[in-house]
């Protein structure tokens, strides 16, 4: 049995033609975005526009980050083909689709990151493709959606290289296919069950309590915990990716997303941000699940925790007129250096800047109840 959302290229076209017109067209308030965060997202996509290259990729091979930089320009309203970055959302999704593996793969670069880029970059063409309908992008994801299910490892979880095995390697890589298939999900395609199953099992298996219980006991409901790398190491990034992955696989009520989100408000309340060192806070990959997670709770996780990560984002923000190589750019602070850092640092800020807006459709997605009994 598969099950199947309604896809929402309706309300998408409706919101299309106000876009341009009002940048926070669904902001609550100015507790969501300010005049200050404003500014900072239409730097860091003017920062984008300008050091694309001709190809669309940012001088990086990293079908990843490409569509990060793609991610980008859509969150903040800007179609493909039109309006003023239009042609920049084009370049770069043009990038990555012609270098889609004949299996479906989306991955250029080393082997390593095959289900890295891979996941990546199906959740943003998932999203291209719910607010445009492009078949193109329709062929891809569904292509992308079949190679993860053919991956997917026994335990339910998934490794680095693009292969089924008997165990998954970390959370690291389950988020990056929770989102795509999430994405995809929202667009109207159809995702099998058992794959959701089994992943939602693998994912509660990496939460770890202060009291050494793990996984499924229920020992481990007892006092704090949070979910971890590999069954052992505690993270903030994890934390947030164990929240993102319940959130998109549909459980809500799970006990393990609250515990989750005390590690990162109190992270969060730590932030001491430099003004305009162009350093985002945490790092890059941190950064992107956290705002995402704070998100998808809502309420009121998401009012009192987005304010502060969003007036650090544009504080550091970097502001150099004279050197339009930096100006209105962010750079992340561990994993990518050099111009592709300054992409994923810079695809990221904005994308959080943007997340009000509420353009994507990830961001405009409801319950599922299908999604949420097969947890049970």
């Amino acid at each position: 049995m598969k099950f199947r959302t309604r896809c929402c290229l309706i309300l998408f076209a409706v919101c299309s033609l106000l876009w341009g017109t009002s940048p926070a067209l669904h902001a609550q308030g100015e507790w969501e975005v300010t005049p200050q965060s404003e500014q900072a997202l239409e730097r860091g996509l003017a920062w984008l526009a300008r050091n694309q290259t001709a190809q669309g990729n940012w001088e990086s091979d990293d079908l990843g980050l490409v569509s990060l930089g793609a991610m980008a320009f859509l969150a903040a309203g800007h179609m493909p083909g039109r309006g003023p970055y239009g042609e920049h959302v084009n370049r770069s999704l043009d990038f990555v689709l012609e270098r889609v593996k004949p299996s479906g793969l989306i991955n250029s670069a080393d082997a390593q990151r095959d289900m890295y880029n891979h996941g990546l970059a199906a959740f943003v063409l998932g999203q291209a493709y719910g607010m445009t309908d492009d078949q193109r992008l329709g062929r891809a994801l569904d292509k992308a959606l079949k190679l993860i299910a053919q991956t997917q490892c026994e335990d339910g979880g998934w490794d680095y290289r693009a292969r089924r095995q008997r165990h998954g390697h970390d959370l690291s890589l389950a988020v990056m296919q929770a989102k795509a298939l999430r994405s995809a999900v929202d667009s109207g395609f159809e995702v099998r069950e058992d794959v959701i199953r089994l992943a939602i099992q693998s994912v509660r298996d990496y939460y770890k309590a202060e009291n050494g219980s793990r996984g499924l006991d229920e020992q481990a409901r007892l006092g704090p915990g949070q979910f971890t790398y590999d069954g052992n190491r505690s993270t903030l990034a994890m934390a947030a990716c164990g929240v993102v992955c319940l959130q998109e696989f549909g459980q809500y009520d799970d006990w393990r997303i609250g515990k989750n989100l005390d590690v990162i408000q109190l992270e969060i309340e730590r932030l001491r941000t430099p003004k305009g060192n162009g350093e985002v806070p945490f790092d890059a990959y941190t950064l992107y699940y956290v705002g995402q997670a704070i998100y998808q709770v809502g309420g009121e996780p998401w009012k009192t925790n987005y304010p502060p990560l969003r007036d650090a984002l544009v504080q550091a923000q970097l502001r150099r007129p004279e050197n339009p190589g930096e100006d209105g750019s962010w750079r992340d602070t561990r994993w990518v250096h050099g111009r592709p850092g300054m992409l994923y640092g810079t695809a990221v800020s904005c994308f959080l800047l943007a997340i009000p807006n509420r353009y994507l459709p990830i961001l405009q997605e409801g319950k599922i109840e299908g999604l949420q009994q097969l947890g049970e």
